[in-house]
């Protein structure tokens, strides 16, 4: 990571809300929270709103888990692709369509009007998200597309999770934050 990991001792943060970020998490902070961690107010509100992008839309699960892994395979994001390509997995998606969308990604997303591997609800999800990556508007064909499957709750939520993990995407970029036990590109330049 660029910036040295958060620890207590370093600033001192409130104990409530480290441990309600270590209940999140499953009882350990990841990478990512120590990076957080250096801003009180950025780590609450971090917290509880990407708990409720995460946890708590009831838009299908895999479909917002195949938008964050698009955001993330396009903005070079490796810690949010190591953490949401297992979620995609757990919330019904395959491998194959992991590798389909891999693929995908290492051409023109923009430009594909199908995704050979995924299906067509798959495939609109994905231009969607790389529209919303890679150039914010969305071309009103595949809005029209995108209206044609889901209502408007799943609209807004699908919409929320993609600039969300786009945000988070940046966050963890530009910082160097790498997934735990591996080391980012930065560190490996250091001497």
């Amino acid at each position: 990571m660029r910036i040295p990991d958060w620890t207590p001792a370093l600033k001192a943060q409130p104990e409530a809300l480290v441990r309600a970020i270590t209940q999140r998490r499953g009882g350990a902070l990841l990478s990512l929270d120590h990076a957080l961690l250096w801003s009180e107010p950025l780590a609450r509100g971090w917290n509880v709103y990407l708990k409720a992008v995460r946890t708590e839309l009831p838009t299908s699960r895999k479909l917002r888990e195949l938008g964050i892994c698009t955001v993330a395979l396009l903005t070079g994001a490796t810690y949010e692709y190591h953490y949401h390509a297992p979620d995609f997995l757990a919330a019904g998606g395959s491998q194959a369509e992991l590798d389909a969308l891999r693929a995908v990604c290492e051409s023109n997303p923009c430009l594909q009007q199908s995704s050979q591997g995924l299906g067509a609800i798959e495939s609109i999800v994905v231009q969607y998200a790389a529209q919303m990556t890679l150039n914010v508007k969305v071309p009103d064909e595949l809005f029209a597309q995108l209206k044609e499957h889901f209502d408007t709750t799943e609209i807004v939520e699908l919409t929320a999770a993609i600039a969300t993990y786009n945000m988070v995407a940046r966050f963890l970029v530009a910082l160097g934050v790498s997934p735990e036990g591996t080391v980012s590109p930065d560190q490996a330049k250091s001497p």
